[in-house]
Formats: C-alpha cells, structure tokens, sequence
C-alpha cells in the first residue's frame, strides 16, 4: 500500500518545526524560564467578545493557558513559559486553525517593554543570520524593532481617525483590513498602546489611562504574538470580565463563568507581563510558506 502522499510530502517541513521548536525551549532555557504545563480542560476561560471556546462536557477546552499560567506567577513562578495546544471554535483559514499551538511566556516584576526584547531577542536566536526571506523579500531582524502606537497607525494608514472608529465600532475592521496590510514588510514591528477597551486583560498606560500596554507583534504583514503588561488590580479585573460576558450574551453566545480561582489569587501578583506566539504561523515564516496546513501534520479536514 502506499503511504498517505499529503503526510509524506510534510516531512521537511515538520522536521524544521521540531527543529524550531527544539530551538525555542533551548532559548528560554537558557534565560533561566522553567517550563509548566497546565490543564486544557477549564472551568472557564478569560471572556472575549471576539473568541469562542469548544465546550468540554460542562467545563472548556482552553483558548489560552494565561489564566493558570498567572496563577503560576501568583504562587512566585516569576519566569515561566509552555508550549502547548488551544482551541477556538470558528477559526479556520489560511493562518487559522480550531487546534493550534501557543508559546506563552509570562515574567514578574516587568512590563510589556521587557517582551519585545524577548521577541527580538528570540527572533536573533532563531534566524543568528539577522534576517529571514518570505515571499523573495528580505526582512531584516536587526534591532530594536519599530514600535508604532495604535493611535499613528490610524493617522498614517486608515481613512478615519482612531476615535472615529471607536465611536463606530469599526476599530477591529479598519485594523485588519486597512492597518495590517500597510504595516512595512522589510522590517518586524510593534503596533503598541491599544485603546483600553481593546485590552481586557492589560494595564492602562500611566502616562495615557485611555490607553493599555499591550503590543501585538508583525512580521511581513502577519500578526504573530500579542502581549500585555498585565493587570493585577482583581477588583476592576472582575468588572471588565463581566463588561466583557454581557457584550458575548448580548449577542447570543454561549456564556462563561466567572473564573474566581483565578481572581481570588491575582492580587498575589505586583506586576507582570505576559505574551503569546503562535508557534503554527512563526513556522510558516521561518519555512516561508504561506498556508497554515502545510507545517502541521493533521489539518481538522484529514482527520
């Protein structure tokens, strides 16, 4: 019998993803993270408007580790990373999976600052070359990378301003389809400062309170982490969770609870941060592909 040619043909292609990941956790090895692993089966997770969890008898497959994750740092994990599988219900395309795989890495007594000089740092580590080709064109990984606000992304690339498309609702859209498309391909960057109703889990900025730090990182027009100083006041944590659950039930979906393990211990933290990478897309950049499907051996449709 011959083998399953759509298998068969993958196997470079997986064999540099073990390699990647192999040169990951050697990376955060060697700066001193210890490795956790936590359940992916949960009572709850976090509630966004914009992401659906898979139900799991009456508990949830996880879309994030970051609520166990920072209980992790409560209990004095200061530096801690996983890599591990999510689900989101709904999300299939050509960089979309249901199932897919996370790197999340989370630091005490830190900002969002400190991560992109991990992401840049982790970048070097990857490609020691100091850059990386995708489609033909070179992309230069010398840093520091560009840091670019929400707020200038909107007056450079968008046809209305930032507070327009608060007002309108139309700020997810004009970032995905004007913003992202612009942001400069020879060059990772940071589009950072997000409006704070757009960062439900982060901190508002001191100098700026309508503003939270988070960033969320791009490279060669793809979105390929999204990060955050994280919010550790459990109180208004509590509020924006239910702000956030009445938007979902507004809208008719399936509802979440509060997650109060997670709540009851946040005020453990003094600060932190914490990041997520999607492992599937930062192998189709270091591969240079350009379908999700190619660098994971079981796309949901072969199964």
């Amino acid at each position: 019998m011959e083998p399953n040619w759509q298998l068969a043909r993958k196997r470079p292609l997986l064999e540099k993803r073990a390699r990647i990941t192999q040169a990951i956790r050697a990376f955060f090895i060697a700066q001193g993270f210890l490795e956790v692993e936590t359940p992916q089966r949960i009572p709850a997770n976090a509630p966004e408007l914009h992401i659906d969890a898979f139900p799991s008898g009456d508990w949830f497959l996880h879309n994030s580790p970051e609520l166990a994750m920072k209980r992790l740092l409560a209990a004095g994990y200061d530096k801690i990373f996983q890599i591990c599988h999510c689900w989101r219900a709904g999300e299939r395309g050509t960089r979309h999976l249901p199932e897919y795989t996370m790197l999340e890495w989370y630091r005490g007594d830190t900002d969002y600052r400190q991560l992109m000089e991990d992401c840049e740092a982790l970048l070097t580590a990857l490609c020691p070359e100091g850059k990386l080709v995708r489609q033909g064109e070179t992309i230069d990984l010398q840093r520091p990378w560009p840091r670019l606000t929400v707020r200038d992304a909107f007056e450079q690339y968008s046809h209305v301003s930032l507070d327009e498309a608060l007002a309108t609702k139309g700020f997810d859209d004009i970032v995905a389809l004007q913003i992202e498309p612009q942001l400069p391909q020879n060059r990772p960057v940071f589009l950072i400062d997000y409006p704070l109703r757009h960062a439900a889990l982060a901190r508002a900025k001191p100098s700026d309170p309508t503003c939270a730090e988070r960033f969320e990182l791009y490279i060669a027009g793809m979105e390929l982490a999204n990060a955050f100083s994280e919010l550790t006041d459990p109180t208004e944590q509590r509020q924006r969770f239910i702000d956030e659950e009445r938007q979902r039930r507004d809208v008719g979906k399936i509802p979440y609870p509060v997650p109060e393990n997670f709540l009851r211990e946040l005020r453990s933290i003094s600060a932190a941060a914490g990041i997520a990478l999607g492992v599937d897309r930062l192998v189709m950049l270091l591969c240079d592909v350009h379908h999700i499907d190619d660098v994971v051996p079981f796309p949901p449709e072969m199964l």
